[in-house]
This record gives C-alpha cells, sequence and structure tokens, in this order.
C-alpha cells in the first residue's frame, strides 16, 4: 500500500515538474540573446481573446496601446498559437518590410490559402505572380479595361438602391467587386456557377483570424469547407471553358499565353489558388474600408457638401449617358483627399506582416526567426506628423501628392516585398461608388457602429438610406 503511494506521489510530481517545465518553456522561449519584453500570456491561447477585443475602428487597440506604455514600441507576445512581436516603430517596420519576404499569418489563414499557395511560397514565386498582377491591376488595365465595368455596375447597383430607399454598403460593393473581377479573370460565367460562387462568400468574413483548429463547428472549419466549395466551382469553369473553347478572360488569357511563348508556367492548382486568394484578400478589404468611409463621411457634413460639389461638376460638365473617364476620375481631387484621410484614420491593424527568416537584432534584443511580426503603422496617430491625428479631416491632403501608396508616415498598404498591388483598384473602386453615390441624397443609418476585432464589423449593419431625389439635373447629367 505504501509503495503504491509513494508511485503515485512520484508519478504525479514527475507531471507537474513537467507542466511547471513546459510553462517556464512557454513563458521565456528560447532565444540566441535578449528576447524583447512583454509576455507570453497562457500556453498556447496565449493573449489571443485580449488582443481580439471588440474596439473602436478608428484608434489602436487598447491591447496595443497599453502594452506599449508597459513595454515601449515593440514587445513580444503570443496570439493563435503563435509566438508573435508587435511593433508601433515605424523605422523597424520599414526595415522587416524590406529584409523579410514571407507573409506571417496564423495556421488558421495559411491553410485557408492553401499549402501550396505561390503567395506565400518562395520569393521567386511571389515576384512572378506580382509581374503578372501588376498587368492585371496596373493603372493602365484600369484604365484600358477595368473602370467602365465598374463604373457600369456602380451605377446600375445604385439605382436599384435607389429604388429601394436603401443600401447595403458592404454587400453591394462586393458584389461589384467579384463581379468585375470575375469577368475580367474567369471571362463569361454560367449564372448557376456565378450565384454559387457569391453565396459562398457568407462563410468566410466571420472566419477569419481564428484559432486553428480545424474541428466541425468552428470557423476555421467552415472556411475550409467554403474553400474547397469555391476551388471546385473555378476548376469545373476553367476546366469547361478549356473543353469547349470558350473565351477566358484578361487574366488567364495572360497565363494561357506565357505557356505558349515558353515562359514561366504555373498549374491549373496554381492558378486556382491565386485566384482565390485575389478574391477572397479584395472582398474582404476594400468593402469594409468603403463602409468606414462613408461612416466618416456621414458623420462629418461639411466633407459631405464638398464631395456633393465636386462631384455635381463632374456630372455637369459630361454628356448624357456618358461614361466616367479616367480623366475625370483624377480629377476627383476632394474624393481622393477623403480616400486617404479615411485610409489613415482605418489602418488601426498591422500593415506589415512577416514571418521572422533569420534572427533579427534590434538594439540589445534579438527577434527570433520563426517568429511573426505584427507592425502597427501608429505613425498615422503621431501629433508630430499629424495635427489632430484623431481628427477626420481630408483637407490635410490639400496639394499633397495624392498617388502616393507608401511613405515614411503613410503606409495603408503596407510596404517592401509585399506592398498591395490592389492600391490602386481599391482607390478607384471606392471613388467610383462615392461618385455614383453623391448623384443621390443619402445618409447613413445613425445606428452604423465601425469596431474592429482585427477585422472592420459593424454590428447595427452598413445600410445608406438612399433617395432618387437629386440637385443634379439628370438632364444635363446622366
Amino acid at each position: 500500500m505504501v509503495e503504491g503511494y509513494e508511485l503515485w506521489t512520484v508519478i504525479i510530481s514527475l507531471i507537474v515538474v513537467k507542466l511547471f517545465h513546459g510553462i517556464y518553456q512557454w513563458s521565456y522561449p528560447k532565444c540566441n540573446g535578449k528576447l524583447p519584453p512583454g509576455s507570453m500570456g497562457f500556453p498556447i491561447i496565449g493573449e489571443t481573446f485580449e488582443f481580439m477585443k471588440s474596439h473602436d475602428a478608428f484608434q489602436l487597440p487598447e491591447f496595443v496601446k497599453k502594452k506599449i506604455l508597459r513595454h515601449g514600441p515593440f514587445f513580444r507576445t503570443s496570439l493563435f498559437g503563435v509566438k508573435v512581436i508587435v511593433s508601433t516603430d515605424i523605422g523597424l517596420n520599414m526595415e522587416i518590410a524590406k529584409t523579410n519576404h514571407v507573409p506571417g499569418v496564423p495556421k488558421s489563414l495559411a491553410r485557408l490559402f492553401g499549402e501550396n499557395n505561390l503567395f506565400v511560397q518562395s520569393k521567386e514565386s511571389h515576384k512572378h505572380l506580382r509581374g503578372l498582377t501588376m498587368q492585371f491591376l496596373g493603372s493602365q488595365c484600369l484604365k484600358l479595361r477595368i473602370m467602365q465595368d465598374i463604373d457600369l455596375l456602380a451605377r446600375t447597383h445604385m439605382e436599384i438602391g435607389a429604388r429601394n430607399g436603401v443600401l447595403d454598403v458592404k454587400e453591394t460593393s462586393s458584389k461589384i467587386l467579384i463581379e468585375c473581377l470575375a469577368k475580367k479573370v474567369m471571362g463569361e460565367m454560367e449564372p448557376k456557377a456565378a450565384k454559387e460562387l457569391a453565396l459562398i462568400w457568407r462563410h468566410f468574413p466571420k472566419g477569419w483570424f481564428r484559432f486553428s483548429w480545424n474541428i466541425p463547428g468552428t470557423g476555421v472549419y467552415q472556411m475550409m469547407k467554403a474553400r474547397k466549395q469555391m476551388m471546385n466551382i473555378l476548376k469545373e469553369t476553367v476546366l469547361k471553358k478549356r473543353a469547349s473553347g470558350e473565351e477566358f478572360g484578361e487574366f488567364f488569357k495572360m497565363i494561357f499565353g506565357e505557356m505558349e511563348r515558353g515562359g514561366e508556367t504555373m498549374s491549373l492548382e496554381n492558378v486556382i489558388e491565386y485566384i482565390f486568394t485575389l478574391f477572397l484578400v479584395a472582398n474582404e478589404t476594400t468593402p469594409s474600408v468603403l463602409v468606414a468611409t462613408l461612416k466618416l463621411i456621414s458623420d462629418n457634413p461639411k466633407v459631405m457638401q464638398e464631395l456633393k460639389r465636386e462631384h455635381e461638376r463632374i456630372v455637369r460638365e459630361k454628356e448624357k449617358e456618358a461614361d466616367l473617364t479616367w480623366e475625370d476620375y483624377k480629377s476627383m481631387t476632394f474624393t481622393q483627399m477623403v480616400i486617404n484621410e479615411s485610409l489613415r484614420i482605418t489602418s488601426t491593424v498591422p500593415t506589415v506582416l512577416r514571418m521572422i527568416e533569420h534572427d533579427f537584432k534590434v538594439g540589445d534584443y534579438t527577434i527570433p526567426a520563426g517568429w511573426i511580426f505584427m507592425g502597427y503603422p501608429n505613425v498615422h496617430f503621431n501629433p508630430e506628423k499629424y495635427e489632430d491625428p484623431l481628427a477626420f479631416n481630408p483637407w490635410r491632403w490639400k496639394e499633397k501628392d495624392m498617388t502616393a501608396i507608401l511613405s515614411k508616415t503613410y503606409m495603408p498598404f503596407g510596404a517592401g516585398t509585399r506592398l498591395c498591388l490592389g492600391a490602386e483598384f481599391a482607390k478607384l473602386q471606392m471613388a467610383i461608388f462615392i461618385h455614383h453615390l453623391c448623384r443621390y441624397r443619402w445618409s447613413m443609418k445613425t445606428e452604423t457602429r465601425v469596431l474592429r476585432r482585427f477585422i472592420l464589423m459593424f454590428p447595427g449593419g452598413c445600410d445608406v438610406q438612399i433617395s432618387q431625389d437629386t440637385k443634379v439635373d439628370n438632364s444635363v447629367g446622366y
């Protein structure tokens, strides 16, 4: 009896020692130097729940602000089951962006994008894809091929909304985006496939940035299921088009043109995963930022008045039923100021996300290889760079370069080799949407709230009340 008791005492003691050893290793990870200050939170869970608390979308998260006050401009933590460095130091953010090329994402997102996705593989593969994307979404392509489609789609959806008296901004913007991209990438799609593709998107937003447990009932499980359905639809559409000789969209023409010239080839699976990633990222960024922008406009009557003045001028100067031109877009000076200011004030998430490829020295500290780096653009809220930085003031951009998408004080689209190639595309879509909305009397519903839990959320919905009454005489406008 005594021997059995002693045996259980030894076993329990070993378990306790092992447990405390594991907790110690979690709290103080191995490092070839001195780790940045901070804490790792609970094993596996880390400090994720504190990090993911919803907060005002136009300010940095309370979690980050508290940590900065305690530890300084960069600190260590654990989020989503991985070790993370969070930084608000603009110099460090830019340096990491330039010297590290692998995107830093939780396993749930990495799995969602696909293990063979060229975006998250080698530097060379990513460089090749950037070249293709530049051909597809660069200024010249936007000017010659995409702008007219966005213009027509925005006008059509706005007319429907005006007849109904209400418009769901996020849903409408998403429809415009997906319809435009689908046509340019895939060409004409069968109505059934296009409808299924649109419905599947509803499974994605709530599952972003979750723990990577892929078990039934979780957000990750729903995302993976939706991803599989979407990939199958895209693949079936491509195979049918190839078999029947139907015409593809612009992107596939580029890919097949490369193959015919003997250039760098991509497998069909690689191409489908690229398209899926392009659709997913575009659909979960621009529509949400547009909602936040319209909320800021609606809450600022002077901004609303100046926008209406600018777009009424464009309408009056055009012939009846004339499409928007690239020159019209470039003449939307105040609109560009509004968009720039909105991007500055809504960039309260990391715009630099990297996996640290090699141990990185920062003063007396070492950031270990394999850690994820999250760089926040805190410079956007630096009173030395922006007077009254929390105020929404588009006029601060007067006489500044509206074409710049990156500077030492402005980085809403990231930096380095992962600088967002869809930046101009996003700004174009937002400007055209605002233009057509300003043809009508509109206001954001008062219950609309803009929050963040890493991604933007709208718990009160994102509808605008819209009326067909307009100050612009359509007989001399549209």
